[in-house]
């Protein structure tokens, strides 16, 4: 098992006096919160699983509305639960959004502005930052890793040194399922690992694996509660569901038939990761929350898109809201922390890390300062508003050529569009839209008019709000570079 260090630390610590003042003024405008004065673990704390699924379509689950899919044990899930209607992504790419799930902060703050290199030998997340595994490590958490990693491929950046006691999975973007190589980038390159070391399990089918592997996690004899960060590769491509489950989709045609056939086994998964919860004994004190990366993909090796989002605009790497806004469920059997149903705040999987803290009782004072929020009010209120006023994107670190976006209210600014494939019977964006895209998603969910020209006070107002964020991720990131 690779060293685990837990590597607190305060933003101003790494900034000059001048940076420390601006950052100080920039918490008291976006209002920020700092965790507590004292570290501590209440007593009973939760199990913690979190699920992340890779590539997963706006709308893609029975639950929110997919018709063609069959998800029964996610939906019955959704029934016990807490299912949101307005989770945004970190980002609109996987490793990007994973660092702002990780550390809860923005993925250009943490140095992950897009995806990570899936070579070996290249770094990604910086390993400066405190991630929610080192948080609830040093708490008296076990810290599980079991998936796809996508944030760094150096002994620094990979799992077992960002607070994960034990790790499995791949740590490119994406493997084949059966041979675990990489093919997509330069020559094909085997990418399977148990913390920090290479292992060959050739032939054997990655989801398999990985259920072998979560059923060691939960039977391991283990006095301490446990975090365990499952991040799914369905259904990102290569998509190779088996023949027998392809079957039950014959009536859908491809690529649609394969992307629903592989959520159906994600499911068939998810409700045996539930019954053996059960089995251990844990499932009355294990709060899981399970939610998608960011939108369906629409790239080649995708077979331009099999995923769906019903009425609204975007995919993968877009900042329309089919890139950003995905499913996402929270469940906590014996807290009660909220009365099941839907919640229509805006929130982000930024939130998760300082909700997470909140609920297990862990605080310290040596902890980065959170763009996520905790949503521990949200959760116990339905009618609770965002605790967000403002969110922000960026995809790269270049600002001045990067798509991005940032939300106030129901109005939303986007900067340098970037879309490939338009919803059927929406033209594609011209040289105007693609500089500036205003739109009011109360009026217009769709995101079908742009009202930049007629609303320039608006611009100018979201230009302003996006400043601030700017000015917030200069004045950090460069001081956590890594050395």
């Amino acid at each position: 098992m690779g060293a685990f260090m837990f590597r607190p630390t305060k933003i101003t610590d790494h900034l000059p006096r001048a940076r420390c003042l601006l950052n100080g003024l920039l918490i008291v405008f976006f209002g920020w919160p700092q965790p507590g004065a004292h570290a501590e673990i209440q007593n009973n704390p939760p199990n913690i699983v979190i699920i992340y699924t890779d590539d997963q379509g706006s709308l893609d689950l029975g639950s929110y509305g997919a018709e063609d899919i069959r998800t029964p044990e996610l939906d019955a899930f959704a029934r016990e639960g807490i299912r949101f209607t307005n989770m945004y992504a970190p980002s609109a790419v996987c490793s990007a959004s994973r660092a702002g799930l990780l550390t809860g902060m923005m993925p250009n703050r943490v140095g992950t502005p897009t995806n990570v290199s899936s070579v070996r030998g290249k770094s990604g997340m910086a390993s400066k930052f405190v991630t929610i595994a080192e948080y609830l490590a040093k708490a008296g958490y076990r810290t599980g890793h079991i998936g796809k990693w996508h944030l760094g491929y150096t002994p620094e950046t990979m799992p077992n040194a960002q607070g994960f006691q034990y790790s499995w999975g791949h740590m490119s973007g994406v493997i084949d399922p059966y041979s675990h190589f990489f093919y997509w980038e330069g020559p094909p390159a085997h990418d399977l690992w148990r913390n920090g070391r290479e292992i060959w399990e050739s032939g054997s089918q990655f989801s398999e694996l990985a259920k072998e592997e979560l059923a060691q996690f939960l039977e391991k004899e283990d006095e301490r509660p446990f975090f365990l960060y499952w991040a799914p590769t369905t259904p990102h491509y290569p998509l190779q569901p088996s023949p027998s489950t392809l079957s039950l989709f014959s009536h859908l045609s491809e690529p649609r038939r394969s992307y629903a056939a592989s959520l159906a086994e994600l499911d068939n998964l998810f409700g045996w990761f539930r019954r053996k919860l059960s089995s251990e004994g844990f499932s009355d004190n294990t709060l899981i929350i399970f939610q998608s990366d960011q939108g369906h993909s629409v790239e080649e090796r995708a077979a331009w898109g099999a995923g769906y989002a019903g009425h609204m605009r975007g995919h993968k790497a877009s900042f329309f809201e089919a890139g950003l806004k995905v499913p996402a469920i929270f469940y906590d059997p014996i807290r009660n922390s909220g009365e099941p149903g839907s919640r229509d705040a805006i929130v982000s999987a930024m939130d998760w890390l300082p909700t997470l803290l909140d609920i297990a009782g862990v605080s310290d004072t040596a902890v980065d300062i959170f763009d996520g929020r905790s949503l521990v009010g949200v959760l116990a209120d339905r009618e609770e508003t965002s605790p967000h006023e403002r969110l922000y994107w960026q995809l790269g670190n270049d600002s001045r050529s990067a798509p991005w976006a940032v939300r106030a209210g129901d109005w939303k600014l986007l900067g340098n569009v970037y879309e490939t494939k338009p919803p059927p019977g929406v033209l594609p964006l011209n040289k105007a839209d693609r500089q500036l895209f205003l739109v009011n998603l109360r009026s217009d969910p769709g995101e079908r008019l742009n009202l930049a020209d007629s609303q320039p006070r608006k611009v100018e107002e979201l230009l302003a709000v996006r400043e601030q964020f700017l000015m917030s991720i200069q004045s950090s990131v460069g001081d956590f570079d890594d050395d």
